[in-house]
């Protein structure tokens, strides 16, 4: 059973940093397309950064333009760990933040492995979701 498991959320000020990480465990292979989303109380959830590994392991990332520059996103070499480094925290980055997971699975030389990257790289991502952590920036 595949689950995904956030931590590291918590209550801050505005300025401050907050990293918050997040494990994918009951899948053995690393997943090469790995991302933060958040959902703020009335609002629909957006993606926030993703990171997409090909199969030569270099990696790409792509970032929501609000987060842009602030935040940071990685991903363990060896595990199905992402983390998010978050700097200079404003109270409208106050959310949920979810991790999610999507893993390509099939023949990496057909048109299937390229739609995924686009997918990606467009906050598409949905087959495995955490429950959320809870990110709140006072100001």
């Amino acid at each position: 059973q595949v689950k995904v498991m956030e931590s590291g959320g918590g209550s801050v000020q505005a300025g401050d940093s907050l990293r918050i990480s997040c494990e994918v465990s009951g899948y053995a292979q690393k997943i090469n397309c790995l991302g933060w989303f958040r959902q703020a109380p009335g609002k629909e959830r957006e993606g926030v950064a993703t990171i997409y590994t090909y199969t030569t392991n270099s990696s790409r990332k792509f970032y929501h333009a609000s987060v842009k520059g602030r935040f940071t996103i990685a991903q363990d070499n060896a595990k199905n760990i992402v983390s998010l480094q978050m700097n200079s925290l404003q109270p409208e980055d106050t959310a949920i933040y979810y991790c999610a997971a999507d893993p390509f699975v099939g023949n990496v030389y057909s048109g299937a492995y390229f739609d995924h990257q686009v997918r990606c790289g467009k906050f598409r991502l949905d087959q495995y979701w955490g429950q959320g952590t809870q990110v709140t920036v006072s100001a």
